[in-house]
């Protein structure tokens, strides 16, 4: 059984039909990615299997267990973390205090402040702005503190919406390397990114979606060398 599933769901915007019967599963350990144009459904995805938007029909489970029928704040207790497009950190609070709000469902001191830690040596800059307001950090120290903030929940499943987004090349590399860490920690991610070219080096396999459906699935390696993907997706014709 793969650890997170997601069966036929199908979401809507009002009368907008988003998500087509998306179905696609995530295995323990992995990192999956999802590619496609802007408007294909990769963030409303996330969304759905996060429970901040419902799917009007199918069903999202953690290995087994339904999490479609949870509330979103149960669902983040269930482990599974998301780190939003666009970073939104708490802008007036400090680096630090962020970094506690990502632990919000958890009790166990001791082990807070340890993961506090684990995220510093992770990203030391953040350690070195711990006591610096959110809101006055670059926006590639802001997608730093957003992941850091979601490490924080202990996430079973890693969901991660456009990581690279506004970043510079530098930042990009960095955000990446970090993802690979993560994966070598065994970290399960699932991946939402516009650079697919990153997306696919660093993931085992991944899903291409298109107007709300998936219309190809394979390892990375395969997608890489994929045609119809190279010319849509990598800039190589």
């Amino acid at each position: 059984m793969s650890m997170l599933e997601v069966q036929n769901i199908h979401t809507y915007y009002d009368n907008i039909h988003a998500l087509k019967g998306i179905s696609l599963n995530v295995n323990e350990g992995e990192i999956v990615t999802l590619i496609g144009a802007n408007g294909a459904g990769k963030s409303t995805t996330l969304k759905t299997i996060s429970g901040l938007t419902k799917p009007r029909e199918g069903a999202v489970r953690l290995h087994g267990n339904p999490l479609h029928t949870l509330p979103a704040h149960k669902i983040v207790e269930q482990g599974i973390i998301m780190v939003p497009e666009g970073r939104r950190v708490f802008g007036v609070l400090t680096v630090s205090e962020n970094l506690e709000m990502g632990a919000f469902a958890r009790n166990d001191k001791q082990a807070i402040a340890q993961d506090l830690e684990k995220v510093y040596s992770l990203f030391p800059r953040l350690k070195e702005r711990r006591n610096q307001l959110a809101g006055t950090l670059s926006g590639g120290e802001q997608q730093m503190l957003a992941t850091g903030r979601g490490l924080m929940g202990r996430p079973r499943v890693l969901l991660l919406d456009e990581p690279s987004m506004g970043l510079a090349p530098v930042l990009v590399d960095l955000i990446f390397d970090t993802i690979q860490q993560l994966h070598k920690q065994g970290t399960t991610i699932l991946l939402v990114e516009q650079n697919a070219r990153m997306a696919l080096q660093v993931a085992d396999r991944g899903y291409v979606l298109q107007s709300g459906e998936i219309v190809l699935s394979d390892s990375a390696e395969n997608l890489r060398a994929n045609e119809s993907v190279q010319k849509a997706y990598l800039g190589i014709s």
